[in-house]
Protein backbone atom coordinates (compact mmCIF):
# COMPACT_ATOMS: atom_id res chain seq x y z
CA UNK A 1 0.00 0.00 0.00
CA UNK A 2 2.96 2.23 0.80
CA UNK A 3 4.91 1.31 -1.98
CA UNK A 4 1.30 1.91 -4.38
CA UNK A 5 0.79 5.09 -3.10
CA UNK A 6 4.56 6.44 -3.21
CA UNK A 7 4.48 5.67 -6.98
CA UNK A 8 1.04 7.50 -7.16
CA UNK A 9 2.73 10.55 -5.64
CA UNK A 10 5.90 10.16 -7.89
CA UNK A 11 2.88 9.88 -11.12
CA UNK A 12 1.39 12.84 -9.89
CA UNK A 13 4.70 15.08 -8.93
CA UNK A 14 5.91 13.99 -12.75
CA UNK A 15 2.22 15.28 -14.34
CA UNK A 16 2.62 18.95 -12.31
CA UNK A 17 6.12 18.53 -12.82
CA UNK A 18 5.30 18.58 -16.48
CA UNK A 19 2.52 20.95 -16.35
CA UNK A 20 4.39 23.62 -14.64
CA UNK A 21 7.12 23.55 -17.49
CA UNK A 22 4.78 23.80 -19.86
CA UNK A 23 3.35 26.26 -18.54
CA UNK A 24 6.57 28.27 -18.08
CA UNK A 25 7.02 27.42 -21.46
CA UNK A 26 3.82 29.21 -22.80
CA UNK A 27 4.37 31.66 -20.53
CA UNK A 28 8.15 32.14 -21.82
CA UNK A 29 6.60 32.00 -25.50
CA UNK A 30 3.96 34.72 -24.54
CA UNK A 31 6.42 36.99 -23.13
CA UNK A 32 8.66 36.59 -26.08
CA UNK A 33 5.58 37.37 -28.76
CA UNK A 34 4.97 40.34 -26.62
CA UNK A 35 8.07 41.84 -26.88
CA UNK A 36 8.47 41.37 -30.38
CA UNK A 37 4.80 43.21 -31.02
CA UNK A 38 6.31 45.69 -28.25
CA UNK A 39 9.77 46.10 -30.66
CA UNK A 40 7.23 46.62 -33.61
CA UNK A 41 5.27 48.85 -31.78
CA UNK A 42 8.13 51.28 -30.24
CA UNK A 43 9.91 50.99 -33.92
CA UNK A 44 6.46 52.45 -35.67
CA UNK A 45 7.48 55.72 -33.99
CA UNK A 46 10.06 55.74 -36.49
CA UNK A 47 7.54 57.54 -38.79
CA UNK A 48 7.49 60.16 -36.95
CA UNK A 49 11.12 60.90 -37.42
CA UNK A 50 11.34 59.60 -41.15
CA UNK A 51 9.07 62.16 -41.89
CA UNK A 52 9.98 64.94 -39.71
CA UNK A 53 13.62 64.93 -40.91
CA UNK A 54 12.23 64.04 -44.42
CA UNK A 55 10.09 67.17 -44.88
CA UNK A 56 12.58 69.31 -42.84
CA UNK A 57 15.21 68.27 -45.12
CA UNK A 58 13.50 68.40 -48.34
CA UNK A 59 12.27 71.88 -47.58
CA UNK A 60 15.78 73.08 -46.86
CA UNK A 61 17.08 71.59 -49.80
CA UNK A 62 14.54 72.88 -52.27
CA UNK A 63 14.71 76.36 -50.67
CA UNK A 64 18.41 76.46 -51.17
CA UNK A 65 17.99 75.24 -55.00
CA UNK A 66 15.10 78.45 -55.60
CA UNK A 67 17.49 81.04 -53.98
CA UNK A 68 20.55 80.20 -55.88
CA UNK A 69 18.05 79.79 -58.86
CA UNK A 70 15.88 83.10 -59.07
CA UNK A 71 18.23 85.07 -56.31
CA UNK A 72 21.17 86.98 -55.98
CA UNK A 73 21.72 85.78 -52.42
CA UNK A 74 25.27 85.33 -51.53
CA UNK A 75 24.64 82.73 -49.03
CA UNK A 76 21.69 80.81 -49.57
CA UNK A 77 22.85 78.23 -47.54
CA UNK A 78 22.02 79.53 -44.30
CA UNK A 79 18.55 78.19 -44.96
CA UNK A 80 20.11 74.76 -43.08
CA UNK A 81 20.63 76.25 -40.09
CA UNK A 82 16.88 75.01 -39.38
CA UNK A 83 18.54 71.76 -39.21
CA UNK A 84 19.68 73.27 -35.69
CA UNK A 85 16.32 73.24 -33.83
CA UNK A 86 15.31 70.54 -35.68
CA UNK A 87 17.60 68.26 -34.24
CA UNK A 88 16.55 69.41 -30.68
CA UNK A 89 12.89 68.59 -31.52
CA UNK A 90 13.76 65.51 -32.36
CA UNK A 91 15.72 64.65 -29.86
CA UNK A 92 13.09 65.91 -27.14
CA UNK A 93 10.37 63.47 -28.87
CA UNK A 94 12.69 60.43 -28.54
CA UNK A 95 13.63 60.88 -25.06
CA UNK A 96 9.89 62.12 -24.09
CA UNK A 97 8.77 58.85 -25.90
CA UNK A 98 11.50 56.48 -24.62
CA UNK A 99 10.83 57.79 -20.79
CA UNK A 100 7.25 56.04 -21.62
CA UNK A 101 8.62 52.67 -22.55
CA UNK A 102 9.13 50.00 -19.37
CA UNK A 103 11.85 48.16 -21.27
CA UNK A 104 14.16 48.11 -24.36
CA UNK A 105 13.96 45.79 -26.55
CA UNK A 106 17.51 44.47 -28.58
CA UNK A 107 15.75 45.61 -31.92
CA UNK A 108 15.29 48.89 -30.61
CA UNK A 109 18.80 49.60 -29.23
CA UNK A 110 20.40 48.84 -32.66
CA UNK A 111 17.97 50.95 -33.92
CA UNK A 112 18.76 54.03 -31.71
CA UNK A 113 22.62 53.45 -31.79
CA UNK A 114 22.17 53.36 -35.64
CA UNK A 115 20.99 57.01 -35.88
CA UNK A 116 22.55 58.32 -33.42
CA UNK A 117 26.21 57.06 -35.44
CA UNK A 118 24.60 58.47 -38.31
CA UNK A 119 24.35 61.69 -36.82
CA UNK A 120 27.90 61.71 -34.87
CA UNK A 121 29.28 60.85 -38.54
CA UNK A 122 27.40 63.95 -39.92
CA UNK A 123 28.91 65.95 -37.48
CA UNK A 124 32.55 64.98 -37.95
CA UNK A 125 31.98 64.86 -41.42
CA UNK A 126 30.96 68.10 -41.82
CA UNK A 127 33.54 69.43 -39.60
CA UNK A 128 35.91 67.48 -42.20
CA UNK A 129 33.89 69.44 -45.45
CA UNK A 130 33.21 72.67 -43.63
CA UNK A 131 35.77 74.33 -46.00
CA UNK A 132 34.83 73.37 -49.10
CA UNK A 133 31.27 71.77 -48.96
CA UNK A 134 32.07 69.73 -52.42
CA UNK A 135 31.76 66.03 -51.14
CA UNK A 136 29.22 66.85 -48.68
CA UNK A 137 25.93 66.22 -50.10
CA UNK A 138 26.87 62.56 -51.81
CA UNK A 139 28.72 61.74 -48.21
CA UNK A 140 25.81 62.55 -46.08
CA UNK A 141 23.47 61.02 -48.73
CA UNK A 142 25.47 57.87 -48.66
CA UNK A 143 25.35 57.78 -44.83
CA UNK A 144 21.87 57.89 -44.87
CA UNK A 145 21.48 55.40 -47.31
CA UNK A 146 23.25 53.18 -44.32
CA UNK A 147 21.09 54.06 -41.55
CA UNK A 148 18.16 54.04 -43.81
CA UNK A 149 18.86 50.53 -45.26
CA UNK A 150 19.56 49.24 -41.22
CA UNK A 151 16.38 50.33 -40.27
CA UNK A 152 14.34 49.31 -42.58
CA UNK A 153 16.05 45.69 -41.95
CA UNK A 154 15.46 45.88 -38.59
CA UNK A 155 11.40 46.25 -38.42
CA UNK A 156 11.60 44.21 -41.80
CA UNK A 157 9.78 47.04 -44.12
CA UNK A 158 10.72 47.44 -47.54
CA UNK A 159 9.94 50.28 -48.60
CA UNK A 160 12.34 51.73 -46.17
CA UNK A 161 14.64 48.76 -47.35
CA UNK A 162 14.36 50.32 -51.08
CA UNK A 163 14.39 54.24 -49.21
CA UNK A 164 17.92 53.53 -48.17
CA UNK A 165 18.86 52.07 -51.82
CA UNK A 166 17.23 55.14 -53.22
CA UNK A 167 19.69 57.06 -51.21
CA UNK A 168 22.90 55.73 -52.94
CA UNK A 169 21.15 56.04 -56.69
CA UNK A 170 21.14 59.75 -55.79
CA UNK A 171 24.36 60.05 -53.74
CA UNK A 172 26.32 58.49 -57.25
CA UNK A 173 23.87 61.29 -59.38
CA UNK A 174 24.79 64.46 -57.07
CA UNK A 175 28.75 63.52 -57.49
CA UNK A 176 28.75 62.49 -60.96
CA UNK A 177 26.35 64.65 -62.85
CA UNK A 178 25.88 68.66 -62.93
CA UNK A 179 23.05 71.59 -63.01
CA UNK A 180 20.03 71.22 -61.71
CA UNK A 181 20.25 67.10 -61.64
CA UNK A 182 23.13 67.45 -58.98
CA UNK A 183 21.48 70.21 -57.64
CA UNK A 184 18.44 68.03 -57.00
CA UNK A 185 19.01 65.20 -55.88
CA UNK A 186 19.05 65.92 -52.00
CA UNK A 187 15.50 67.23 -52.51
CA UNK A 188 14.65 63.81 -54.66
CA UNK A 189 16.83 61.31 -52.29
CA UNK A 190 14.60 63.00 -49.28
CA UNK A 191 11.38 62.27 -51.65
CA UNK A 192 12.15 58.88 -52.29
CA UNK A 193 14.23 57.76 -49.15
CA UNK A 194 12.51 59.36 -46.36
CA UNK A 195 8.92 60.88 -47.19
CA UNK A 196 6.91 58.31 -49.49
CA UNK A 197 8.47 55.08 -46.97
CA UNK A 198 7.38 57.39 -43.94
CA UNK A 199 4.27 57.45 -44.98
CA UNK A 200 3.77 53.97 -46.20
CA UNK A 201 5.04 53.29 -43.10
CA UNK A 202 2.72 55.73 -40.93
CA UNK A 203 -0.12 53.93 -43.08
CA UNK A 204 0.64 50.40 -41.88
CA UNK A 205 0.76 51.72 -38.23
CA UNK A 206 -2.48 53.26 -38.69
CA UNK A 207 -4.02 50.35 -39.96
CA UNK A 208 -2.10 47.61 -37.68
CA UNK A 209 -0.21 45.76 -39.90
CA UNK A 210 3.36 45.76 -38.25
Amino acid sequence: MFIFFSESNSKVSIIMEKEEKMMTGEESLRLITEMINRTKGDLRQASFHILFWGWLLFTCSMAEYLLCKFTSLSSPWYVWLAVIPGLFVSLIYGYMTGRKLKFFTYSSMIYMWTWLSFLFSALVLFSIEARTMDLFPPLILTLAGMATFISGTIIKFRALILGGAAFWIFALLSHFTTGDISDLSIPAAMLFGYLIPGYLLRKKKENNEI
